[in-house]
């Protein structure tokens, strides 16, 4: 492994790293690093969406196929699949670019990691996976870096930390894999020092073949060059004063408008470690949120614990709203869950139809389901204007608003077909 340059280069390094075992133990997990060198294009043109790269021999029995998910939109551009020239060599290193910027933003562009048997494309199953981010820091003026994993089963900060961290939900095609944002300070840190744990964030996965990972960055102003480098080097790493796995992990989040004007918030817990409480959250314009309940959490377990909250809606004077929940530990440390909406009004129009919303749309589309519908198994298509279904999602708790991204599509008329139990709705939307 080539050593770390000691200052940092025109692009700002942001090394992710995460080392798989299978069934090792932690001290021989170091030996059974994979190395991402020699890559290739397997298949698609260069830096296009769902072009595929071989990086081959990543273990004795393993290659990895590295796929270009999509991105938040053109301007985002991928300067180069793998850096060898600074950082690590055995490293997974993509450079990615917005160009210039004039005012807040926020980009990414989403990467799947598919592991497989050598010289097939046969998933090889991953028993244990750590992935952990490193220097999550800023440009030192309006730019911050963050880094979102989907679908690990915990994740631990140093004490100390110095990230924020948010719930996310949704990555392209799969609209309800969990996941976890990190952000960075704004401040730069000179360098990319492994003992700097308050800019480290570990991810653990179990009995993975997949890791979906969304690279990005936010500005509050302008900025002339987005120009970054990220690294995904597989290794784990310790923390002297860790703040072990998440409180809580949540399995499912609904929120539901039910026949007396009133919604109905559900959500399941598959394990909670120290947890004290649940605060509900409720906002009217989807920014600034304040407090609407609380719900006492079951405190430690590892089994499934179901939860529901009903918030009387008849004094709240908005057509939309929007939830999230806080879960609160035995140490007042917190956790917010991804956002979820609900219309209210338009529960006779729901009856027959679908609502979308924003149409024309650029990037999120928001799609209101008939009442009887709510709860219920869904599958949501976006079908072109030919016929063929360029997206499939599936809900199998849905809200009665779900959010589709859908900035991947090219511009044009598409229809979102909705189907549940037999029955099927849809609706013509522009997207622009």
């Amino acid at each position: 492994m080539s050593t770390l340059q000691s200052t940092k280069q025109v692009v700002k390094l942001v090394f992710f790293t995460a080392v798989l075992a299978v069934s090792q133990p932690m001290m021989a997990q170091n030996s059974n690093q994979l190395n991402f060198e020699n890559g290739s294009r397997y298949s698609g043109n260069e830096g296009e969406d769902n072009t595929v790269y071989l990086f081959p021999d990543v273990n004795e029995t393993m290659d990895a196929l590295v796929k270009i998910k999509g991105r938040s939109s053109a301007s985002v551009t991928l300067s180069n699949i793998d850096v060898t020239s600074t950082g690590f060599s055995k490293a997974f290193q993509p450079q990615i670019s917005r160009g210039s910027v004039t005012g807040s933003s926020s980009w990414w562009m989403e990467f799947e990691i598919k592991f497989v048997n050598k010289n097939t494309e046969d998933a090889a199953s991953i028993a244990e996976a750590y992935a952990t981010a490193l220097d999550i820091d800023g440009n030192g003026s309006r730019l911050r870096e963050w880094d979102a994993f989907y679908g690990a089963s915990s994740y631990t900060l140093e004490s100390t930390t110095q990230l924020q961290v948010a719930s996310v939900t949704g990555i392209l095609n799969q609209l309800t894999l969990a996941g976890r944002q990190f952000t960075g300070v704004l401040s730069d840190f000179s360098g990319i020092d492994t003992t700097a744990t308050q800019l480290m964030a570990t991810n653990k996965y179990i009995n993975t073949n997949t890791i979906t990972v969304r690279l990005g960055a936010t500005t509050t102003g302008s900025v002339s060059n987005t120009n970054r480098m990220y690294s995904v080097w597989f290794k784990n790493f310790a923390y002297s004063a860790p703040m072990n796995t998440l409180p809580v992990k949540l399995a499912s989040f609904t929120a539901t408008l039910n026949n007396n004007n009133k919604a109905d918030l559900k959500w399941t817990t598959a394990s909670e470690i120290n947890v004290s409480h649940f605060v509900i959250e409720r906002s009217i314009d989807g920014i600034n949120f304040s407090d609407a309940g609380i719900v006492f959490a079951a405190g430690n377990t590892s089994a499934n614990v179901n939860y529901s909250f009903t918030d009387n809606l008849s004094a709240v004077g908005a057509t939309v709203i929007w939830y999230r929940l806080r879960s609160v530990d035995m140490d007042e440390k917190t956790e917010l869950s991804a956002t979820k909406m609900i219309r209210i009004g338009t529960k006779n129009e729901a009856t027959i139809s679908l609502t979308v919303y924003p149409n024309p749309v650029k990037q999120d589309l928001r799609v209101t389901i008939p009442a009887t519908w709510q709860n219920k198994k869904l599958v949501y298509e976006m079908i072109a204007i030919s016929g063929q279904v360029v997206s499939r999602t599936q809900s199998n708790s849905s809200s009665q608003t779900e959010t589709l991204n859908v900035q991947s599509l090219a511009p044009g008329i598409y229809y979102v077909r909705v189907a549940c139990e037999g029955q099927m709705l849809q609706q013509k939307i522009v997207k622009q």
